[in-house]
């Protein structure tokens, strides 16, 4: 591997405008196919093999043009002095009612005054809009439509907001976070490297990247039915490791040429030992994204492999672009080892003590750690563990309109049904009864009828709609608790049970917006444990190969786990347990939102093993040509802690800046992610680490003989090439002579 990288790598210094142009006419041909590409298609919000999917599937046989799975609007009435049954009050709900009626999209509308859907105080009231399409394919004309309906009809004495999954607005947090991302990383680039052209090349790199990824994904919506929301993803890990991968080889480029290198053999040597680090970080990301899949959700399927193809072009970008654009910034590109003699450099005869003064930090926190590895193990897991307790009460919802600040429309609608008819109101479950051929639809659902109404948990049931057939029914059932309350799941299974089917002679299918909702949050929590296996064991196969030993994997993956227990104990204190929620910006906590902890697993788990990889194989690199153990530890801290400290530091800070969006989803994976990779970047990689491989010493680089037989060998940590070395010196020793002098005037 690391001889074939070399080969590339050089080519590409060498053949630098080839390479160069090459990319740049990819991106041109992929924007231009983006531009003519027809938009992309609404995401894919069916659930398959959900209970709540296969009543919707019925609904649409038995009541055609009824959009049963149609996005819905609650447009609320409310009066603080009179009633919503007097005259002027009425007159202007029922105008607002008409013309809610013309919408675009629109099936049909509710009149709040025939259904009875007014409180029982007479001062709130409200209709129910229901669309032809999902939520995802509600046109922004539409949803402007409704909203300015509901504005006309606000007056000083009559409060109207609209509420439900119709009215949800787009996420608009994603652009101003990956800036604030942008700036954060350009800062943090320019104060590792001293240099603005050092700085900018690893942010142009992965912007190049991300664009040609986020174009192609574009152009295959339509052929492979991507959905609108598939390249989000893409964009934000596609940056994320763009950055970290060109920010690798670049650091290791300038390693080189301190060495003497002539440029172009740095470069090689760059892509051929970083690089096959990038290659294999790589290859745990992407199979951590395209492990989604196996959740079973469509959209997470396509946004895990988008991603993961965006991931490639970033690995293929790192090898091949960043040596050809290192070539074109020519001796702009300092050593490492340049600006650091400058600093140092103050005459000193104490050649000990200019040694101590040159240490970096990052080899004093190391030998902190290896002087007293036992205590600071135990320090960290402590720590780690404390923080992952509250992990032990997490549940698992997905939010809706209660979950909005209270100064958004949606969560004013909900909060005023709730006061008016109850909090179930909010989150209606539908029952369907399927009576069969020669079943009657009516007798099902007069006893159906009877036995919910005396179940815990309901606080009403409404009158049954029959199919033209009279072998379907769908009854209306209100529950007494929130639509994310645990008591309304209970209900939900309850509703399921065999027993309604036995007594009614038909069969029972619950649905809704609020089943829907308990029956993603299930498959996520279900599938959480089976994802875990997959992808933490198929890397574990992958890093035996890369560090030819099985005890420094196993290590990798319990501290992976310690990572992801500690970060969603955070979120479960944060977001449910209410924990400094005002720092946070949660204003009602309840429980975490359900694709948090499978995005965690996934992006983390790839995050988590860039720096592993990155950090430990440098060390691997070392102790193979012939450094000690704890030699061995510092070199790693020496050269790569610096770098993976800044890669960290950027991730965090893209992922923090996504805790400012009002949507719950975004905020909560926003602070999850900073916290799991800030906890796995300088409590795991950076203090674990180091502790454990001093405690096993020689044992962590050994590998059982019948399994060396087995493992491939991958050579990541370069020692064909330093053999290559050996046999054909890269630099004749005037050569390494006059090299450094000539940066040193290149850079002054």
């Amino acid at each position: 591997m690391a001889t074939f990288l070399f080969t590339i790598g050089r080519f590409s210094f060498r053949r630098r405008w080839f390479v160069a142009v090459f990319w740049v006419g990819l991106l041109v041909l992929a924007g231009l196919l983006a531009a003519q590409a027809p938009a992309a298609p609404p995401n894919d919000d069916s659930m398959p093999g959900t209970e709540a999917q296969q009543a919707y599937d019925l609904l649409d046989e038995r009541f055609p043009g009824s959009a049963a799975d149609g996005a819905t609007a609650r447009v609320v009435f409310h009066t603080e002095h009179g009633k919503v049954t007097d005259a002027a009050v009425k007159e202007t709900v029922t105008r607002t009612v008409g013309e809610l009626g013309t919408g675009s999209q629109v099936a049909r509308v509710t009149d709040p005054y025939a259904t009875g859907t007014v409180s029982a105080d007479g001062t709130t009231a409200y209709t129910q809009v229901t669309y032809e399409v999902p939520a995802n394919e509600v046109k922004d004309s539409a949803r402007s439509a409704l909203l300015d309906t509901v504005d006309d009809a606000r007056s000083d004495g009559l409060t109207v907001e609209a509420g439900g999954n119709a009215v949800s607005e787009s996420m608009q947090a994603g652009h101003s976070s990956e800036a604030i991302g942008l700036a954060v990383a350009a800062l943090v680039l320019v104060v590792t490297f001293g240099s603005l052209v050092t700085a900018g090349l690893p942010l142009l790199t992965a912007l190049l990247g991300v664009a040609i990824g986020v174009c192609a994904i574009r152009v295959l919506s339509e052929p492979l039915g991507l959905g609108s929301t598939t390249s989000v993803l893409a964009s934000m890990l596609g940056l994320a490791v763009g950055i970290d991968y060109a920010l690798f080889v670049v650091s290791r480029y300038r390693s080189e040429l301190a060495r003497g290198r002539e440029r172009a053999d740095a470069a090689g040597h760059a892509v051929g030992t970083a690089g096959s680090a990038v290659v294999f970080a790589g290859l745990t990301v992407m199979i951590a994204l395209a492990g989604l899949s196996v959740v079973g959700i469509p959209m997470l399927t396509q946004m895990g492999l988008a991603a993961a193809g965006t991931v490639l072009l970033a690995v293929l970008v790192a090898v091949t672009l960043v040596p050809a654009l290192l070539a074109v910034a020519g001796r702009r590109i300092e050593p490492a080892a340049d600006r650091a003699s400058r600093r140092t450099n103050r005459g000193t005869t104490d050649r000990g003590e200019e040694s101590r003064e040159r240490e970096p930090a990052g080899v004093r926190w190391a030998g902190f750690v290896m002087r007293r590895p036992r205590r600071v193990l135990l320090a960290g897991v402590v720590v780690l563990g404390v923080l992952a307790i509250p992990v032990g009460s997490l549940e698992l919802a997905l939010g809706g309109d209660e979950s909005k600040p209270a100064s958004t429309t949606q969560r004013r609608a909900y909060d005023l049904v709730a006061e008016g008819f109850g909090p179930g109101c909010n989150g209606p479950l539908t029952v369907v009864l399927d009576a069969g051929r020669n079943g009657d639809a009516k007798v099902s659902a007069e006893t159906a009828g009877g036995r919910i109404r005396g179940m815990d948990g309901v606080a009403s049931v409404g009158q049954p709609r029959f199919d033209e057939a009279g072998t379907t029914a769908v009854l209306t059932v209100v529950p007494d608790s929130t639509p994310s309350g645990t008591e309304t799941t209970a209900l939900v299974d309850a509703l399921r049970e065999s027993a309604l089917e036995q007594a009614t002679d038909a069969k029972v299918l619950v649905t809704g917006v609020t089943a829907m909702n308990a029956d993603v949050s299930q498959k996520l929590s279900d599938a959480l444990v089976p994802y875990l296996v997959l992808v933490v064991g198929l890397a574990f196969l992958l890093l035996i190969a890369v560090f030819r030993s099985v005890l420094v994997p196993l290590k990798a993956a319990l501290g992976f786990l310690l990572t992801i227990l500690a970060g969603l104990g955070v979120v479960v204190a944060v977001f449910q347990w209410g924990r400094l929620a005002p720092l946070a910006g949660v204003e009602v906590p309840g429980p975490v939102v359900s694709m948090m902890p499978i995005f965690m697993v996934g992006v983390v788990f790839g995050l988590a093993m860039d720096y592993e990889v990155f950090l430990v194989t440098r060390m691997r690199e070392s102790y193979v040509h012939g450094r000690s153990p704890r030699e061995a530890i510092a070199d790693g801290f020496r050269h790569n802690a610096r770098v993976v400290t800044a890669a960290a530091v950027i991730m965090i800070s893209v992922f923090a800046a996504f805790t400012g969006s009002d949507e719950q989803m975004v905020k909560t994976i926003g602070l999850g992610l900073a916290v799991a990779v800030l906890l796995d970047a300088f409590v795991v990689r950076m203090t674990l680490v180091p502790a454990v491989l001093a405690l096993l010493g020689d044992r962590a680089w050994r590998l059982p003989r019948w399994l060396d037989r087995l493992v491939p060998d991958v050579d990541v940590e370069g020692e064909k090439l330093v053999a290559r070395d050996r046999r054909e010196p890269v630099a004749a020793a005037a050569s390494s002579a006059v090299e450094p002098a000539r940066t040193d005037r290149a850079g002054s």
